[in-house]
């Protein structure tokens, strides 16, 4: 494959990605809205956490605008959240979270995709005692940047935790204080490059068969792949 050729396939993936990200992005707005009580997110906090994950991920404001005003005027657009536990290969600890329109469908496909490769999905509670929920904030970190300014900010606004790396910085938080920091964090003036509430695992999985890891890698790709799923989390020790 040529060079440009490789750049147009990169891009092309890129692309497919990044729509991906947009639609998954616009169920929860859709999810929020419907469940978390209306469309103003000072109100629905729900919301305001898809906001902030929206433009955490770059999503343009007109399209978080239209995505809010057309869950709020369509009555049809219905999504339930649903959470899927089980064990991946080599007793990994998986937590799918899904929004569909058909539990049925979703939940046959998912299982399809855990038991092709090796696992198995569990019932509500089997895995998820072994992960925390957490606020979890990305940050660019500034050419001129203040470490004690940042902590003073960070730690007002309700962080548990701040690591500062070369290029970035993370913050964990409670769900309750997530928006709170995530909000604080961007008014003044960093720049957030993703920020969501996610699983943390709180014990470690290995594999060490390439056979189990390729069967792993193989059910994350289709649970990907599938347009209910939002978001995976694991326990497999990187």
């Amino acid at each position: 494959m040529g060079r440009w050729q490789d750049i147009a396939v990169k891009k092309s993936k890129t692309d497919a990605a990044r729509a991906k990200v947009f639609t998954r992005i616009g169920r929860e707005i859709v999810v929020a809205i419907k469940t978390g009580g209306g469309a103003n997110p000072d109100s629905n906090a729900k919301l305001r956490e898809a906001i902030a994950k929206a433009k955490a991920n770059n999503v343009p404001n007109d399209n978080i605008n239209r995505a809010i005003k057309k869950a709020d005027e369509d009555a049809s657009a219905t999504y339930d959240e649903v959470l899927y536990e089980g064990y991946g290969p080599a007793g990994v600890a998986v937590i799918v979270e899904a929004t569909t329109n058909n539990k049925n469908r979703t939940a046959a496909e998912i299982r399809h995709s855990f038991e092709k490769n090796g696992g198995n999905l569990g019932a509500m509670g089997s895995v998820a005692f072994m992960f925390e929920r957490k606020g979890v904030i990305e940050i660019e970190k500034p050419i001129a940047f203040d470490e004690d300014e940042f902590m003073l900010l960070a730690l007002d606004s309700g962080a548990e935790d701040i690591v500062v790396g070369d290029d970035e910085i993370q913050v964990l938080t409670g769900v309750a204080d997530f928006h709170k920091c995530s909000q604080a964090l961007a008014d003044s003036g960093y720049f957030l490059t993703s920020a969501e509430l996610q699983y943390i695992p709180t014990t470690d999985a290995h594999i060490n068969n390439d056979d189990q890891q390729t069967k792993f890698d193989k059910m994350v790709d289709m649970l990907n792949s599938n347009e209910d799923v939002m978001n995976i989390w694991h326990n497999l020790s990187e």
